[in-house]
């Protein structure tokens, strides 16, 4: 299959970097038929990183398998924000963790202790293999050794946060290939967001810190939750020429 052919297919699918698409593609491939597999699940709908097996994130590459959340370029901010703040020897745990990304950025930047978890068995096993640290299989906090508890630096959540009733306006690729939970942040987009930082001052060390991303809109909602319970907290953005988009809230244990 020349390359021509196969930016023309992916064009005609929708793919708005077919050119760049198709040459990872071509590169991912060993043999003809294998191109030819990979063209057509991406043609299909496929994310991506799902047919390649890895995403970028950071400047790195992370194994992302089908059913598993594909880190997003805007994520980045609430990773440097969250290396900033860990010093070396420092207790980090992200949970919500998907592929492992954000927590391994960390780590990788950072001499630290690293645990991570998630819900969703297909995130587990990938992050098992991207995270230099201990990955549990759970709903937030409730698989992480009680020993934690009053010694976290820096917690960081990439907490789903589309309201219930906008999911179904995410583009295909994330709607009909990432899984739900990773999504659905409830009838607000804040539930997840609530039960993080309603038990973080729990599992956080004095003057320890937690990170979440949010949306724009939601930002004074989710300033509102973290000090609530108890946490000082603040709005980090990103636009200009970075070109991330990004909101982050930080909060602080008190």
């Amino acid at each position: 299959m020349n390359p021509e052919s196969v930016v023309a297919r992916l064009r005609a699918a929708g793919c708005v970097f077919a050119e760049d698409e198709a040459r990872l593609l071509g590169e991912a491939a060993v043999t003809a038929g294998e191109l030819e597999a990979m063209v057509e699940r991406r043609v299909a709908g496929l994310p991506l990183e799902h047919v390649l097996g890895w995403a970028e994130f950071a400047g790195r590459r992370f194994a992302v398998e089908p059913g598993v959340f594909v880190p997003r370029h805007r994520t980045e901010l609430l990773a440097r924000l969250a290396t900033g703040l860990a010093r070396p020897g420092a207790v980090v745990v992200d949970l919500c963790c998907g592929s492992g990304a954000l927590g391994a950025v960390v780590a990788a930047a950072v001499p630290v202790e690293l645990h991570a978890t998630d819900i969703e068995p297909a995130a587990v096993r990938c992050a098992r293999r991207n995270v230099p640290g201990r990955v549990y299989e759970g709903d937030l906090y409730a698989p992480l050794p009680d020993a934690l508890r009053g010694r976290v630096d820096v917690l960081i959540s990439n907490v789903p946060y589309v309201p219930s009733g906008e999911v179904a306006l995410l583009p295909p690729e994330a709607r009909e290939h990432e899984p739900l939970v990773a999504l659905d942040g409830g009838a607000d987009g804040l539930d997840v967001l609530r039960r993080v930082v309603a038990a973080a001052p729990g599992w956080l060390a004095p003057g320890g810190h937690v990170l979440f991303e949010t949306s724009e809109r939601q930002a004074d909602r989710a300033v509102a939750e973290a000090e609530r319970a108890g946490l000082r907290a603040r709005v980090e953005g990103s636009e200009g020429s970075e070109g991330l988009g990004a909101t982050v809230i930080v909060g602080r244990h008190r």
